[in-house]
């Protein structure tokens, strides 16, 4: 760990202070390097340990001693200033994010207690294998784990086409099926250094090469029961889902904010021809900022449980996904020639956008999930 990483672990950051210490990890250790992560596929690991010693992953994070009382909202904000410059990371820090708030809400105190904490420092780096556990909970695909009960834990095998900010001392959380009992599941934590366990790279991108994904192949692999998270993997994601939804949303506003900015810098050169464009910045801004409000709101209260709520959970999570496409494309056509550029700003934004757009979930997975709820 370098000097710069000691002194901000040091600390133990209010909110502000911490968003500036993520600024400052973006202007030092990331700017330099955002073409290369987009271009060459290159994994920012240094720039994740900087960011956890700044505090980044924690503040939603009560359980791990860091914060006193949960603040969801303010790890949003910083996943959006990290997303804004770099999306590809801004995802990392997602998937870091998530796999914490899988411990803090995990009903076994031993797989908490013993991970928790270095997680949310950034010591310990960690990604989420629950897309598949979000479709087929919504009934798009089966779960692709199967579990089986041994002594000490459980034998688990199947595999996870696509699971993120993975690497060798990495963990992550996902869920599996339970033989032998019909609509059951535990959710459980993964080291990618157990036996059994393979990483194994399938396929590459058109963005986010720099996530760190691969496919997840378990072959037998033993699960003690020291890093279950929860037997009941059907209440876990219940609990918990509401802020996997909301802390995912960081991305898509930081991405929408950047493709924001892009479009005002052209101004000055192309304003004459821009303004018969539509999707102009200032219109972009005022219902990028009005969505904004919306998910701080819904982030100060992530355990409520009502319908209503949930619902707007996704309805949020929806606009976000859809003003993050228009303003890229506004980004590119108010860039003009100049966006097209392979190193260009406005044409990795608008790769990235569409990954906001397709992850789980996805929009056509909350289309059909709020389809299901009216």
């Amino acid at each position: 760990m370098n000097q710069f990483a000691r002194n901000l672990m040091d600390n133990d950051w209010s909110e502000a202070a911490m968003l500036d210490a993520v600024s400052a990890v973006i202007r030092r250790d990331l700017q330099p390097m955002t073409t290369q992560i987009d271009l060459e596929g290159i994994y920012p690991e240094r720039v994740m340990r900087n960011l956890g010693a700044a505090g980044a992953f924690y503040h939603h994070l009560p359980a791990s001693g860091h914060v006193e009382s949960m603040n969801l909202p303010v790890a949003v904000k910083a996943m959006s200033r990290v997303s804004e410059e770099c999306m590809s990371t801004g995802f990392a820090v997602w998937c870091q994010d998530t796999c914490g708030w899988y411990l803090e809400n995990a009903a076994n105190s031993m797989v908490q207690e013993q991970w928790i904490r270095t997680v949310a420092s950034g010591k310990t780096l960690g990604g989420t294998g629950m897309s598949n556990t979000m479709k087929a909970f919504a009934g798009i695909e089966r779960l692709r784990l199967q579990g089986r009960r041994v002594e000490g834990g459980y034998l688990v095998n199947g595999n996870l086409p696509w699971v993120s900010n993975l690497g060798r001392g990495h963990v992550f959380g996902t869920l599996f099926a339970l033989e032998g009992a019909s609509h059951q599941s535990v959710m459980t934590l993964v080291d990618c250094d157990m036996p059994g366990f393979t990483l194994k790279q399938m396929a590459h991108f058109t963005a986010l090469e720099g996530s760190g994904t691969y496919a997840c192949i378990f072959d037998d692999v033993f699960i003690p029961d020291a890093m279950i998270i929860d037997e009941n993997g059907a209440a876990f994601l219940h609990h918990s889902k509401a802020g996997i939804v909301l802390l995912q949303i960081g991305m898509g506003l930081g991405v929408a904010q950047s493709c924001i900015d892009i479009s005002r810098e052209t101004e000055s050169l192309l304003s004459h021809v821009n303004r018969y464009l539509d999707d102009r910045p200032d219109d972009l801004q005022n219902e990028l900022n009005e969505i904004n409000e919306a998910v701080m709101a819904l982030a100060e209260t992530p355990y409520e449980y009502a319908k209503e709520y949930f619902r707007a959970v996704l309805q949020v999570r929806l606009r976000v996904s859809e003003i993050t496409l228009r303003s890229a494309q506004s980004a590119m056509l108010h860039s003009g020639a100049k966006g097209y550029l392979r190193t260009a700003p406005a044409q990795r934004k608008l790769r990235e956008a569409y990954f906001v757009a397709m992850i789980t979930p996805s929009i056509k997975h909350l289309r059909k999930e709020l389809a299901e709820m009216s």
